[in-house]
């Protein structure tokens, strides 16, 4: 079998798949903000030991989280007024 028979593009792309988006990304940025917060005791050992950059990993996912959270609940009220105008 040729790898391009697999990518001809006869087959149909599948429906997006919708779940509860803003919740997974709250979840996530919880558990971001919460890893950063507690490795805040041991900063001291991070630095000693070159590592400072797993407690900045952490801040930088709860902020980009954040604003994962504004843009998907933007998304959610945008396509929520699409399907309104729709009905009417």
């Amino acid at each position: 079998m040729r790898w391009a028979n697999l990518t001809d593009g006869k087959r149909e792309a599948p429906e997006p798949l919708e779940g509860p988006v803003v919740g997974t990304i709250v979840t996530g940025t919880a558990v971001w903000a919460v890893l950063f917060v507690a490795q805040l005791p041991f900063y001291g050992w991070f630095d000693d030991h070159g590592h400072t950059w797993w407690l900045w990993c952490c801040l930088a996912g709860a902020g980009l989280g954040t604003f994962g959270i504004w843009f998907v609940r933007r998304r959610d009220a945008a396509i929520r007024a699409a399907r309104e105008r729709q009905a009417d």
